[in-house]
């Protein structure tokens, strides 16, 4: 059966589509990106960054870092039209995730998905139809692709919806509403929704339909009699998202991305259009070959390659298991799982730096290294709390402090309940480091949350 459906092929058309959808996205992505001068704000300015584990060599490069934004915006451009694409989509690849690494304080869910989703194009034949490297080159040109070079797609995008629905099955979200209790009435300036949004059962419905949609909106758009009802609740779902919280790009994406679930006669009537507007001719494209799945020692290593690749993504996400105490408080797994605005948490972080030997101590100005920004998200994590305590002491290492120590009084309040302390004062993070490990020196959380 599986042998059977590696046979199968689909029109090109459709892989096409989403790769010229695609990169238009992020080329737009990028502008809006330098145009609200958010490069010099977040990578160029601060003094210091907090980087990921295993990647800490991942720094922006002074006035450089423009560079990188400029060779990852022609890199998607060139993926959008498909000229050099096997270069242009690894080059976006590892320019874009150099870009996400480059400091963790501005870690998004979506830019997760588009390292993840850009790593995958380079692997498919998404050149093979309405491309200029097609148009120039009859032997990548393809009326036909393996169907699996679609699925693939469409099974990261599954991901993404089911696993954030998973996600939300948890008594805060479900049974207290939070923390969109907290969020929702921020917008009551709104015309017509504005009074709805401070009633308290319009949280709950936001929340349980929220979960609901999130579980089954990739089986609505994956059945042909459901996908326009589908895709109607995608748009809905994605606009006032938009239009109630501040997450950039992502609805977007979101909804271009879920158009690849439709036929690949609806991408055509794009494409054609786009040919006529341009005045280029795009029966050439309806000329190529069927492009059949040649199981050669490449093509298998491929294939085990991204399956390995699917099977790590299916798991990863619930390595959260590992560790005990609440995940919302420790946040331990808590990153790259899909779990997508589900807790509003807000911390107070003191530091004491001591030198022991001679008898000296300072208490930390922590706007002096971070901006109001770092500063926030600092405080109610506890790796962005470790790095930092590392920071100062290198620094007051250079200031004439021997051997010195570093202590943190703080607090973090979760889903709207009253703050409490959050990690042991007693505790020299000086001795403690960054490892997969469980973090024992942060206190337990006095409540329970119970979910998946």
């Amino acid at each position: 059966m599986l042998s059977n459906y590696f046979k199968q092929n689909t029109s090109a058309a459709t892989l096409a589509f989403y790769r010229l959808a695609f990169g238009l996205m992020m080329l737009l992505s990028l502008i809006r990106f330098a145009s609200y001068g958010w490069i010099k704000k977040f990578y160029i300015e601060p003094q210091f960054h907090f980087t990921y584990y295993g990647f800490e060599w991942v720094k922006p490069i002074g006035i450089y870092t423009y560079l990188i934004f400029i060779v990852c915006g022609i890199a998607a451009l060139f993926v959008a039209i498909g000229f050099q694409y096997r270069w242009a989509i690894l080059i976006f690849f590892l320019s874009f995730t150099y870009i996400e690494l480059m400091d963790k304080t501005t870690y998004l869910n979506h830019y997760y998905f588009i390292s993840i989703i850009s790593f995958v194009l380079c692997f498919l034949p998404a050149q093979s139809y309405f491309s200029v490297d097609a148009y120039r080159n009859e032997k990548i040109r393809f009326q036909k692709i393996p169907k699996w070079t679609l699925d693939i797609l469409k099974l990261f995008l599954a991901i993404v919806y089911i696993y954030a629905g998973i996600a939300k099955l948890n008594s805060d979200w479900l049974f207290e509403a939070m923390p969109l209790k907290i969020w929702l009435p921020d917008n009551t300036n709104l015309p017509v929704l504005g009074y709805l949004l401070n009633q308290t059962w319009t949280h709950y419905a936001f929340s349980w339909v929220g979960a609901l949609y999130d579980l089954v909106i990739v089986f609505l758009l994956l059945n042909k009699r459901t996908r326009g009802f589908g895709f109607f609740l995608v748009v809905v779902f994605h606009v006032l998202t938009r239009i109630l919280f501040p997450i950039g790009v992502f609805p977007y994406v979101m909804i271009i991305s879920s158009l690849i679930f439709f036929e690949a006669t609806f991408h055509k009537k794009i494409l054609q259009w786009i040919a006529r507007l341009f005045s280029f001719d795009y029966s050439l494209f309806e000329n190529g070959k069927h492009k059949n799945q040649c199981f050669s020692p490449t093509q298998q290593i491929k294939l085990s390659f991204l399956t390995l690749f699917i099977m790590f993504h299916l798991v990863f996400p619930f390595r959260y298991w590992c560790y005990p105490n609440e995940l919302f408080w420790t946040e331990e797994g808590f990153r790259f799982s899909w779990r997508v605005m589900l807790m509003e948490k807000a911390g107070y972080a003191e530091f004491t730096v001591r030198d022991a030997k001679n008898n000296k101590s300072i208490r930390v100005n922590n706007a002096q290294f971070l901006t109001p920004f770092q500063e926030k998200q600092m405080a109610f994590q506890p790796d962005f709390i470790l790095e930092y305590a590392h920071f100062l002491r290198d620094h007051y290492q250079k200031q004439g402090f021997e051997n010195p120590e570093v202590y943190v009084n703080s607090y973090v309040a979760l889903n709207g309940r009253l703050s409490q302390q959050y990690i042991d004062p007693t505790i020299n993070l000086v001795k403690e480091h960054e490892s997969f490990k469980h973090k024992t020196w942060i206190l337990p959380f006095n409540d329970t949350i119970k979910g998946l």
